[in-house]
């Protein structure tokens, strides 16, 4: 791959982790030594101007690409307007336009209203306080592997790493976790579709009989994929089991799709593969294609909380909401298509590959959320904790990045702008890392 990289001058990057080291948090992850300087489309260069091609987007956030030349004129031309009048006490065009908007988009027929944040986070805490509130109920049910973020109460729905917990107990009281439709590493050791789908049987032939009274439970918050624990695809029925739970008791469903929504697995939000339709919608990442935006959108008749029950003062910044307009034209005017296709030749390339690798224990994804779940043996299943973490670190080296989740997966997720071209390359580099890595 082409470099611009100067061999005549100190390190820019070594000097800017050094001063980062001493000026900024520890309790951020940093998994390779990558300073960005600017970034087009997949390609990304760093302050001593080498060359990457980027397969993380950002953490599934830029995705329209980094620095789409028509999301760049819409920050441009807001910003030349006013760039902040909270709509928390006032009104502003651009916010209510991107709320019909999104309240269009987010499935089922029934009105909708939405609420504006900055962040997946602070979507998921309007989205649990909204839940509690109009449900009347206080006990909540999410799943292990789950991540719905860290601040305290979408901490305590969050089951993906102990070190996310660990120090901050108590959580927010009355959360109770149930395992995922994880097949490949099943927590009742059971098959597919002969399983009858338990893992949704369990919660209530078990949880509500013996633990949790099913009266108790105001809603259920799922990821349709589960990002950060391991980009989980569950099984077919699962969803559609779920919704039917929810229905019989009088549960929210709470739809997280802040990694994998707005278009990124082929659809604008991945629920739709399952024909679900959820209560609420929690939404952000690839929103706005990398300005700070989140969303909580919910079916109109749970939205009763009175004036100043819960507000923001940055929420629905007006810039982040005209780049998150061009972002949604911009997907639905082809990115979208594109992820679908892009996706099914990433599978196509690593179910290929998985063949003449043994460590491939399992490839799975829809459109451009894609996991690889790297195993010691397949027999065994052993997560291969190790390698994965060398793949990630030699794919730097060889200039593409990547990042990885739940216990050995490594996860691509690029910008729904990504060609053929560069979807070969980056799993060129890929199957090289993982041949001389095994």
């Amino acid at each position: 791959m082409k470099t611009e990289q100067r061999t005549t001058e100190p390190s820019r990057v070594s000097e800017y982790i050094r001063r980062d080291t001493e000026a900024i948090s520890p309790s951020l992850t940093r998994s390779y030594p990558f300073v960005m300087a600017r970034g087009r489309g997949c390609l990304v260069w760093d302050t001593d101007g080498t060359q990457y091609l980027d397969f993380t987007a950002g953490i599934a956030v830029t995705s329209t690409g980094h620095s789409h030349p028509e999301v760049v004129q819409a920050i441009k031309d807001q910003a030349d307007k006013f760039i902040h009048m909270s709509g928390t006490d006032f009104y502003y065009e651009v916010q209510i336009e991107l709320a019909e908007k999104l309240n269009a988009l987010v499935p089922g027929s029934e009105p909708k209203q939405a609420f504006f944040t900055n962040s997946g986070t602070e979507a998921v805490e309007a989205a649990f306080k909204l839940a509690r509130y109009t449900s009347g109920c206080t006990r909540t049910l999410a799943f292990l592997g789950a991540f719905h973020g860290r601040s305290m109460g979408a901490l305590a729905l969050t089951a993906s790493k102990y070190v996310h917990r660990e120090g901050f107990e108590p959580m927010v009281p009355g959360v109770t976790h149930v395992p995922y439709g994880y097949c490949y590493r099943c927590a009742y050791n059971l098959e597919y579709p002969s399983c009858d789908v338990y893992c949704i049987k369990y919660i209530e032939d078990m949880l509500f009989k013996r633990l949790v009274s099913a009266n108790e439970v105001g809603a259920i918050f799922v990821e349709p994929i589960q990002g950060e624990g391991g980009y989980v695809v569950p099984p077919p029925l699962y969803h559609v089991r779920l919704r039917e739970l929810c229905d019989k008791y009088d549960i929210l469903f709470v739809d997280d799709e802040i990694q994998s929504g707005m278009g990124r697995t082929g659809k604008i939000f991945a629920i739709e593969h399952w024909g679900v339709v959820p209560d609420i919608v929690c939404m952000a990442k690839g929103i706005a294609s990398g300005m700070p935006l989140g969303a909580m959108v919910a079916k109109k008749r749970l939205m009763t909380w009175p004036p100043g029950a819960h507000a923001t003062t940055f929420g629905g910044n007006p810039v982040s909401c005209a780049a998150a307009l061009a972002t949604v034209r911009l997907i639905e005017g082809g990115l979208m298509e594109n992820a679908a296709r892009m996706g099914d030749r990433f599978l196509q390339r690593l179910r290929r590959m998985q063949a003449e690798h043994p460590t491939m224990g399992d490839v799975r994804g829809i459109g451009l959320m894609v996991g690889v779940e790297l195993v010691k043996n397949r027999s065994g299943k052993e997560p291969a904790v190790d390698l994965r973490d060398a793949v990630v670190q030699k794919c730097f080296e060889r200039h593409l990045l990547v990042l990885g989740c739940g216990m050995s997966t490594l996860r691509f997720m690029p910008a729904l702008s990504i060609t053929a071209d560069e979807v070969d390359e980056g799993l060129n580099i890929f199957e090289r890392v993982l041949t001389e890595l095994e």
